[in-house]
């Protein structure tokens, strides 16, 4: 039997629903990429512990320019402590931005790898619970 038109409804619905879910979570991780990135790539290639102060003492137009539509200046502000005090925190394991930037890039792929087949998996689930429950019912014994 073919589906109903209100099941097939639900499940346009779902996959859509997905794709614009994938699509956000695309954005962040890719977001968290560059921010990081550009927080990293503005050290020296010195020791963590010395660019921490550096992170700590940027002024706010320092800012990259793709970055300043969506970002307040006290954000920014709090976020380059935050950022300061996490530098700081890993200048006793890590000897450079580089070396940091060379595992957390690929490790925030891997996060949305993850991330991307779990959305599916429960993507998935429901169009088989829509197309499982959301089959017409069937009169016994009524013809036409």
């Amino acid at each position: 039997m073919a589906p109903t038109r209100g099941g097939l409804t639900m499940k346009t619905l779902i996959w859509s629903l997905t794709a614009l879910l994938a699509a956000a979570w695309t954005g962040l991780v890719a977001l968290t990429h560059q921010l990081a990135g550009w927080l990293l790539g503005a050290m020296d290639a010195g020791a963590l512990t010395q660019a921490g102060g550096a992170v700590g003492g940027w002024s706010v137009p320092a800012a990259p320019a793709w970055l300043a539509p969506w970002v307040d200046t006290a954000e920014l502000a709090a976020l380059q402590a935050l950022a300061a005090d996490g530098v700081q925190w890993l200048g006793a394991v890590l000897p450079s931005g580089d070396a940091l930037m060379a595992w957390m890039g690929p490790l925030l792929w891997v996060g949305w790898g993850f991330g991307l087949l779990t959305l599916l998996a429960v993507a998935g689930l429901l169009h088989w619970l829509v197309g499982r429950f959301a089959g017409p019912t069937s009169l016994q014994g009524a013809s036409a």
